[in-house]
């Protein structure tokens, strides 16, 4: 059993917002969050819920962020949908295997979607609260040891070149706000199923409280910067 989990730094009746809510990590985060005495309502966004956010319908993030704005601000923001495969999209081992559709359609949902998440959600984030999307360590162009996974790793690469560049930006009028790159490790869903490393995947709650940790250990000094759910800071 996880001890009793709350999130010390965003106060008492904190508000929080999950992007991606259906996946195994981002329900995770949900269930996390609805059990924080702290915590006043944790609303919950995804391609089913109402109103619906898809990643791959742009005017669907504008039109969620106009119609949450009225219980704005959020204090916490949690961006946890992503895509590495699904039928017809698998990662690359090799540039030959590069098709334009599927890079397409991995940017989509890893980088285009989440760049309208920052421009639509960041003005409904409180100003001293915590905006963390998920990255991934493979998209470390420092890390990158082993090659292959060519639109996942561009793609998070590209993710987290918006999310430094946001945080820049948002220093200059929130000052105590964070905006953070996390990497969740391999956790126990559809997404990591099928690869190597699956066997000794966390489980999703497991990745859920070390994140929510995480978040509330990091402070505004840490914005913009890229880090594992352990704690340690990861190159770009």
């Amino acid at each position: 059993m996880n001890s009793p989990f709350s999130m010390a730094s965003l106060g008492d009746g904190y508000r929080a917002l999950v992007i991606g809510a259906s996946g195994a990590i981002g329900s995770a985060f949900c269930q996390q969050l609805s059990q924080d005495p702290r915590c006043a309502g944790v609303r919950e966004l995804g391609r089913n819920t109402v109103p619906a956010l898809d990643l791959e319908q742009p005017e669907t993030i504008a039109s969620a962020a106009t119609e949450l704005a009225a219980e704005a601000p959020y204090q916490l923001i949690v961006h946890a949908a992503g895509l590495l495969h699904r039928e017809r999209i698998k990662p690359e081992k090799s540039y030959s295997a590069i098709e334009a559709d599927a890079l397409q359609a991995v940017f989509q949902v890893n980088t285009l979607g989440p760049a309208m998440v920052l421009r639509h959600f960041l003005p409904l984030l409180a100003p001293q609260g915590a905006m963390a999307m998920l990255s991934a360590k493979v998209g470390s162009i420092g890390d990158n040891r082993l090659g292959g996974w060519y639109a996942y790793r561009a793609s998070k690469a590209a993710l987290n070149m918006l999310i430094k560049t946001a945080a820049i930006e948002l220093a200059r009028t929130r000052p105590q706000s964070r905006l953070l790159s996390l990497h969740p490790g391999t956790v126990v869903s559809g997404l990591s199923q099928p690869f190597r490393g699956a066997s000794s995947a966390r489980p999703a709650d497991v990745a859920a409280d070390q994140l929510l940790n995480l978040i509330d250990q990091l402070t505004a000094a840490d914005s913009g910067q890229f880090f594992a759910y352990d704690g340690q800071r990861l190159p770009w």
